[in-house]
């Protein structure tokens, strides 16, 4: 029993789907690259990274669709896609702190912001390494092995759940508090509401809420896809991964292109200069009478 073939795949592996996402990210990938570039947001490399992974994870698919019985093209799609959203939810981990910071809010989070980006991106790391060891378990050929593996990396994505949702109560938290004990920056970087949502701070977390959870939806998805086992229903039909997991992944790179963090952090160099000299003639003028 222990030596009984594990099979990679219960289905043919689509082709042109797998092309198509591999096109979609890259071209998401490729305009990330150069908002960074644009912005110097070095806090959002592991977004772009991920957006690497994404296109390097289906692009081995497409190639699997002509070697189905491949365990190092089967490791490669699979591992990439798999880990392709902590890189995400680093970058986004990373964004609330420095939103908190420029809002000048800091008091108003539970999570002290120095140890905010350390807590969660650590969670997202032990995440990272977990499901990467139960993707290589997974992938040495047999059905207990794919078995041991599929529960090591449900324990991966439990951290990653965790870890998640310690974020979005954080996030949530401080958003309300903020909006009940408004700082002087929250006030003044302020934006009027567009048809999407507003180009400013509370539209940048409402992004970051809206891509959480597109997040949280798939790794729930891929929890209940590795308890079922490799035998199980969703496993077995290909259109899930594309639906809950591929066009999600998507989603959030777009939904971050449109609204990237660097439109809204990047607004403060000015006005605080202008606020910085009038507080600086307020009190010369003060020490003058």
């Amino acid at each position: 029993m222990a030596t009984e073939t594990f099979v990679l795949y219960q289905y043919t592996p689509s082709l042109i789907c797998a092309i198509l996402l591999a096109v979609l990210f890259g071209l998401s990938t490729i305009f990330h690259l150069y908002q960074r570039i644009q912005t110097h947001a070095q806090y959002f490399n592991p977004f772009i990274v991920g957006g690497i992974f994404e296109i390097i994870g289906y692009g081995a698919r497409a190639v699997s669709h002509f070697h189905e019985t491949s365990t190092t093209i089967y490791a490669m799609q699979s591992l990439f896609i798999l880990l392709a959203p902590i890189l995400y939810a680093a970058s986004i981990y990373r964004v609330l702190g420095r939103v908190i910071t420029f809002l000048h809010g800091e008091h108003l989070s539970y999570v002290s912001v120095r140890w905010m980006t350390r807590i969660f991106v650590g969670g997202d790391i032990l995440s990272f390494i977990i499901q990467g060891a139960g993707g290589g378990i997974m992938t040495q050929g047999t059905s207990n092995f794919a078995t041991i593996g599929s529960w090591v990396i449900v324990a991966g994505l439990i951290v990653q759940l965790l870890s998640f949702g310690a974020f979005l109560i954080t996030s949530l938290i401080f958003h309300w508090k903020i909006i009940q004990n408004p700082t002087v920056e929250s006030q003044r970087f302020k934006s009027a509401w567009t048809f999407f949502m507003p180009r400013d701070w509370r539209g940048l977390l409402c992004a970051c809420y809206v891509v959480s959870v597109l997040i949280l939806i798939r790794s729930v998805y891929r929890v209940a896809e590795f308890v079922q086992g490799n035998d199980g229903y969703l496993i077995g039909h290909e259109v899930f991964l594309y639906v809950f997991d591929a066009a999600l992944m998507f989603l959030v790179m777009l939904m971050m292109n449109v609204m990237h963090p660097s439109v809204v952090l990047q607004k403060k160099e000015e006005p605080v200069n202008e606020a910085k000299s009038v507080r600086w003639t307020s009190d010369s003028m003060e020490q003058v009478v």
